[in-house]
């Protein structure tokens, strides 16, 4: 069964979902913004907040929107879902984009691309998301192939998030009691 609510306003270890993964990036954050289609919701935040200029585009839509709005050059995009989102994985992404000369870079798993851990640099991302979806390609990855993207192995994956949880989303109730039940036996997870 699938969460049935919206999942970054459920309590995790008692708070919101999303006040945690705010407050394991807020160390690294230059800027933090939220994307979102239902800003009153989350107005106590105090942080800005965005909707989808290009509605009804899922999940490609909200990576635009993240992208468009933000001010800085080099975006960091995390999803509001995934508890373990790990600030150490984005810096080791973040050096890897300006050491390589980078347009994206992106874990891969079994389940396929992480676009939301992921680093982007927003002057070659914004025009090619744009052209996907504007050519109704809505997957999240369509667009991949046409910017600079380096692949981080699993290697620098582990050495930065060892238990590899930093792409963990939760889709399930079954999963959010699991993954608190991990976060609360594991401190600092």
């Amino acid at each position: 069964m699938r969460m049935g609510e919206d999942k970054a306003l459920k309590p995790f270890m008692d708070r919101p979902l999303i006040v945690r993964v705010i407050d394991r990036l807020r160390p690294i954050a230059d800027e933090m913004l939220l994307t979102t289609n239902s800003p009153e919701d989350y107005a106590f935040l105090n942080l800005p907040l965005f909707t989808d200029p290009k509605p009804d585009r899922g999940a490609l839509g909200g990576l635009y929107t993240a992208l468009v709005s933000a001010r800085n050059p080099t975006v960091a995009v995390a999803a509001c879902d995934m508890p373990f989102v790990s600030a150490e994985l984005f810096r080791a992404a973040a050096e890897i984009m300006g050491g390589e000369d980078a347009d994206v870079v992106i874990g891969k798993t079994r389940e396929g691309y992480q676009p939301f851990h992921a680093v982007y640099r927003r002057e070659m991302c914004i025009p090619t998301i744009e052209a996907a979806i504007e050519s109704n390609q809505w997957r999240v990855d369509s667009w991949l192939r046409q910017v600079r993207t380096r692949l981080l192995t699993n290697e620098e994956i582990r050495s930065h998030d060892p238990e590899e949880l930093a792409f963990l989303n939760l889709n399930t109730p079954e999963e959010f009691t699991q993954a608190e039940q991990r976060a609360r036996r594991t401190p600092g997870t």
